[in-house]
């Protein structure tokens, strides 16, 4: 995915979940935090952001905040709806008949229901940013939904469908994803009873530009031996 006509500021402050301050051209602009996450480690004083502007002339805030460039040069996407659309253009690579978002299973919404022949998936899509020490964990924030996602996936793996929770991985240098117990527990809990009914655990790293997201695994569905993948270059 690529983001139209990307703006650099500098970050202030971030007085709720869902504004911050930027320095923008010389003057303290207010935008959007497309991340409802706590992003304490990557949002900090003096930090160069990304902004893209919104194409909603009715919204108080001009631009959407969708990216950080880390202390160490790297970039991260913190924007919480790219995992979703950038494993969508992956997913059109990897040879299904068939691929339904947004896909009601039980009491949920799963993001993803993919076709292959006789072959039925689902698949959970998860953006991960928090790197400690070149590792990714997830979540960042409680997140009681994505608890009951891998519940859902636990059962559908118990009644024959092929299902997986994917990581994208939206920043530079970092392969694998762990849960995150110090910030929820019951993830990690939920994720290991997964792993264990056979759900599919993958690690998509990904090419992080201050204006594009793309997922770099290549064709991983030849296979649908249940397993934990991580994909590189």
């Amino acid at each position: 995915m690529i983001y139209p006509d990307i703006r650099t500021a500098a970050f202030i402050d971030r007085p709720n979940r869902f504004v911050a301050h930027v320095e923008l051209d010389g003057a303290v602009q207010t935008v959007h935090v497309k991340n409802t996450g706590r992003c304490k480690e990557l949002l900090l004083p003096g930090a160069e952001v990304f902004l893209c502007a919104s194409d909603n002339p009715a919204r108080k805030t001009k631009y959407d905040l969708v990216a950080v460039r880390r202390e160490d040069g790297s970039i991260v996407n913190i924007d919480s709806q790219a995992p979703n659309q950038v494993c969508l253009e992956w997913l059109q690579t990897q040879g299904f008949d068939r691929i339904a978002a947004e896909f009601t299973w039980g009491d949920s919404r799963i993001d993803f229901m993919m076709e292959k022949g006789e072959e039925r998936w689902l698949l959970e899509v998860k953006g991960c940013t928090l790197n400690i020490d070149g590792i990714g964990y997830f979540p960042d924030a409680p997140t009681e939904r994505g608890v009951k996602h891998l519940h859902e996936l636990t059962r559908a793996a118990k009644e024959d469908w092929h299902a997986a929770v994917a990581f994208v991985i939206a920043m530079e240098g970092v392969t694998e994803v762990r849960p995150n117990d110090a910030t929820q527990p019951t993830f990690g809990i939920a994720l290991e009873e997964a792993r264990a009914a056979g759900v599919m655990v993958l690690h998509l790293p990904c090419r992080v530009t201050p204006n594009s997201l793309e997922i770099i695994a290549k064709n991983i569905f030849a296979s649908t031996q249940p397993t934990e993948r991580s994909f590189g270059l």
